[in-house]
C-alpha cells in the first residue's frame, strides 16, 4: 500500500468516532468529497479529526465558530454533505 492510500485509510478510520451523529457526518463527507478537496482543505479536515468529540460536535452543529476561514469552508462542506 502506498503512502497516500495509507494516509487515506488512516483518515477514514479517524472518522469513526463511536457517536452515531459524528460517524454519519464525518464518514459521509469523507466518502463523498474528501478525494476532491484541495490540499489545504484536506489538511484542515485532518486537523479537525484530532479534535475531541464534544468540541467537534459543537463546531459542526454551529455552537462554536471555526478557527479560521479554511476550516469554516470545510465545516460548511461537511454540513452541506449532511444537508443541514
Amino acid at each position: 500500500m502506498e503512502d497516500q492510500e495509507r494516509e487515506h485509510a488512516r483518515l477514514r478510520w479517524m472518522c469513526r468516532r463511536g457517536m452515531k451523529e459524528l460517524d454519519q457526518l464525518l464518514l459521509g463527507f469523507f466518502d463523498a468529497r474528501f478525494a476532491r478537496l484541495e490540499p489545504e482543505a484536506r489538511q484542515c479536515f485532518a486537523e479537525l479529526l484530532e479534535w475531541q468529540d464534544p468540541e467537534l460536535i459543537a463546531l459542526l452543529f454551529g455552537r462554536m465558530a471555526p478557527p479560521d476561514r479554511e476550516c469554516a469552508d470545510v465545516v460548511r462542506q461537511i454540513r452541506e454533505c449532511a444537508r443541514f
